[in-house]
């Protein structure tokens, strides 16, 4: 699944571009300025965290999958140490702060329009806060791994089909 990426004008010099093949794609070009757009892949982070054979999931409330659940995770923003975003996101999602250990996998693939081409997936364990959904979560537990509840995203699946 690729980005559908609607570029109509040039962002430094506001001319109509054109889509031409460079660089072994059809990419929009500026025929005044030669400014081409490359698209940046999106970044996800999130943290698996276990405690006494157990992992932590959170319910999702925004579609895609809503309903389903899924390790605590979010886009990383420019310039942020994707270590400390899957910190932030599962204390945003959980109400948990988290210490983040080490990288656990790198997944890529693009599920949806709007996810992540890339998921960095860390392990993490609890240092202190209370559970409570937040963010866009509306729901988090702790599951048993043989009595996990509906998976949303095939990272989420992999990661959690140990």
């Amino acid at each position: 699944m690729a980005r559908d990426i609607q570029i109509k004008f040039c962002p430094r010099c506001g001319t109509v571009v054109k889509h031409e093949e460079k660089f072994g794609l059809v990419r929009p070009v500026c025929p005044q300025c030669h400014w081409i757009h490359f698209v940046d892949p999106k970044v996800a982070a999130a943290v698996l965290v276990e405690k006494d054979g157990r992992v932590l999931l959170v319910r999702r409330v925004n579609e895609p999958y809503r309903g389903l659940w899924t390790l605590p995770a979010g886009f990383v923003n420019g310039g942020e140490d994707p270590a400390e975003a899957a910190a932030r996101e599962c204390l945003e999602e959980t109400g948990l702060v988290v210490e983040v250990k080490r990288v656990l996998d790198v997944i890529a693939g693009l599920e949806h329009d709007r996810g992540a081409d890339f998921i960095l997936v860390y392990e993490a364990q609890v240092v202190s806060g209370l559970m409570n959904p937040a963010d866009d979560a509306d729901a988090v537990e702790w599951f048993e791994y043989d009595k996990l509840p509906p998976l949303a995203f095939k990272a989420t699946q992999k990661v959690l089909s140990k």
